[in-house]
């Protein structure tokens, strides 16, 4: 009877010391074994495609294996969130994340194809400030100014945006319950037709990202009069924040960084943060996000986490005051 109790100690002991032994997912010295997959939720050509291809070659590097932009665009970034969300948790798909898709949509959209407890964060990459710019003819020189003009004349001052609920009409929704003025919105598709419909004088105004204004700022074609930053962009240094300028608690930048699908282990996440922090730390890297407009972040999955809720929290009210829903 010992013998036998003795023997079956030995073989469970056996197999659980086996188990311990086998490579475990959290920590798998082994990974990547194979080709990643990074979705990009927009088509190529725009930003998000621009930075993805940026980084990707030196992720590609840094793990050894060969990354694969996967471009799968529609309903504002939702379709290639979903495919990521719904991707095996192995740690071969991760996905561009975008504050328009993960902070602004969830309050937009009535009925979301995933939810942020749906992924689990990586990395934040960047932040991206928007410039509050006007057209010469627009007798301010600075926001206070713009502030006394609109309330002067309720309703007649007009901002562009990208489309209704994109980020920049959302911030300038914010300016104008911030500064209790009441400035026209009229929406445009696509970015471009609003820096058109700016440079012609047909609107009074547009927030846009610095890549795709300061080239106007610098020919003399608009005027630059603030950043939506809580600092000044490294970019436009001498240009004051919203804050500085005289809109008190006035700070909003779009961002964007790396989720996988949430049950990825955790020493996957652990390590394609630390490469991502590597690379977007690195000079030659840095250099070229900030001349895009890119300003780097980094830091733990756990930063990244907390600032998608606390950016759901923050653009919810703002979204219910402007009405826009999608069904």
């Amino acid at each position: 009877m010992r013998t036998v109790i003795a023997r079956t100690l030995f073989a469970a002991g056996a197999v659980a010391a086996a188990t311990l032994a086998a490579p475990q997912p959290a920590a798998s010295a082994a990974y990547p074994e194979k080709s990643i997959r990074w979705i990009v939720p927009w088509p190529p050509g725009g930003g998000a495609d621009v930075l993805s291809r940026m980084l990707s070659p030196h992720l590609s590097e840094g793990l050894k294996q060969q990354i694969m932009i996967d471009n799968r665009g529609g309903a504002a970034g939702n379709i290639g969130a979903e495919l990521a969300a719904k991707s095996p948790a192995d740690g071969y798909t991760i996905v561009f994340a975008y504050s328009g898709t993960h902070a602004i949509n969830p309050s937009i959209y009535r009925r979301m194809p995933f939810t942020e407890s749906d992924f689990a964060p990586i990395i934040w990459l960047s932040s991206v400030p928007q410039v509050l710019v006007v057209h010469p003819s627009v007798p301010v020189s600075n926001v206070k100014e713009l502030i006394a003009l609109a309330k002067k004349r309720p309703g007649e001052l007009t901002f562009g945006s990208s489309g209704s609920g994109a980020f920049n009409h959302l911030t300038g929704a914010l300016f104008t319950t911030t500064t209790g003025t009441r400035i026209t919105h009229v929406p445009y598709k696509g970015g471009g037709p609003a820096a058109v419909a700016l440079l012609s004088g047909e609107i009074t105004m547009i927030l846009g990202e610095p890549a795709s204004i300061v080239g106007f700022v610098n020919a003399g074609k608009v005027r630059a009069l603030a950043v939506t930053s809580a600092r000044r962009a490294p970019g436009m240094p001498d240009l004051p924040t919203m804050q500085e300028a005289g809109v008190s608690g006035y700070s909003a930048t779009s961002w964007n960084g790396m989720l996988a699908p949430a049950g990825t282990p955790a020493g996957i996440i652990k390590r394609l943060n630390a490469e991502f922090n590597l690379i977007i730390a690195g000079p030659e890297v840095g250099k070229r996000m900030l001349a895009n407009g890119y300003e780097p972040v980094g830091g733990p999955p756990e930063k990244f986490g907390a600032h998608i809720r606390a950016e759901i929290a923050k653009w919810a009210p703002v979204v219910k005051a402007t009405g826009v829903v999608v069904d």
